[in-house]
């Protein structure tokens, strides 16, 4: 695919790449050159990285350990 650089030196990533790749508005893309070639790659980030800092006022290991507890409970109550 052929694309052209605006004078601002921005470019649009065709709508078919942009669905094979998932791309959304807001995605971070990895640049860098090999030679004379410009390489534009998705910045690959694991679920966990993604959500780390959206919930800080969670505690989530307190959660946890709450639902295991209470697991406990539940089995203790039906062997009984």
């Amino acid at each position: 695919m052929l694309v052209r650089l605006s004078s601002k030196g921005q470019m649009i990533i065709p709508k078919p790449l942009r669905q094979a790749l998932r791309l959304e508005a807001g995605s971070r893309l990895r640049i860098r050159l090999e030679g004379p070639r410009i390489i534009i790659e998705p910045e690959i980030t694991s679920p966990v990285t993604a959500l780390f800092g959206k919930y800080p006022e969670a505690n989530f290991l307190a959660d946890l350990e709450t639902e295991h507890r209470q697991e406990i409970r539940d089995e203790d109550t039906v062997r009984a």
